[in-house]
């Protein structure tokens, strides 16, 4: 865990805590997010997940907006109860008049994707025409599962094609 990451959880709780004279219980904290979010709050755990790829790459800027984003959200939770919006009045106040940041929805980071490996599957059917499948779906018709053409209702099959994304 990366003790600068840490740091600034504590001292965006610290703020917090000065601006609305009250204690906040500490989350769990992870590095442990992956795909294409910089982080997620889980409320009702009080769990904070960063994406540690993003981290490595946009340190500064992760450390003040995102890191203080998601605390936002726990805040926000803890101040306000379960039924806010995620995005809604309650975390832009704490985004704006705790910690001086302008209250931005997503990040803007350059996320590399991964090479994915698609495999075609056709009907019977010409107008259906393939359909790439993940490697997960393509694992779920090797134990049974069935997947079908929404126009001729023929099960689909696996034309022994693969692309790679």
């Amino acid at each position: 865990m990366s003790e600068a990451l840490l740091q600034r959880v504590e001292a965006c709780y610290q703020l917090a805590e000065a601006f609305f004279q009250r204690p906040f219980l500490r989350p769990a904290v992870s590095l442990r997010l992956r795909g294409l979010k910089a982080g997620v709050a889980h409320l009702t755990e009080n769990k904070l997940r960063f994406n540690a790829q993003l981290y490595r790459e946009n340190q500064e800027h992760f450390l003040r907006q995102t890191v203080a984003h998601e605390v936002a959200h726990l805040v926000a939770h803890q101040m306000f109860g379960p039924r806010i919006a995620p995005h809604g009045e309650e975390w832009q106040l704490i985004m704006r008049g705790v910690y001086g940041l302008v209250p931005e929805r997503c990040h803007s980071y350059e996320v590399q994707r991964r090479v994915q490996t698609r495999y075609i599957y056709r009907c019977a059917c010409t107008e259906g025409g393939e359909f790439p499948f993940s490697s997960q779906r393509h694992r779920l018709v090797g134990q049974g599962r069935r997947y079908f053409c929404r126009r001729c209702k023929v099960t689909l099959s696996f034309t022994g094609e693969q692309r790679r994304e």
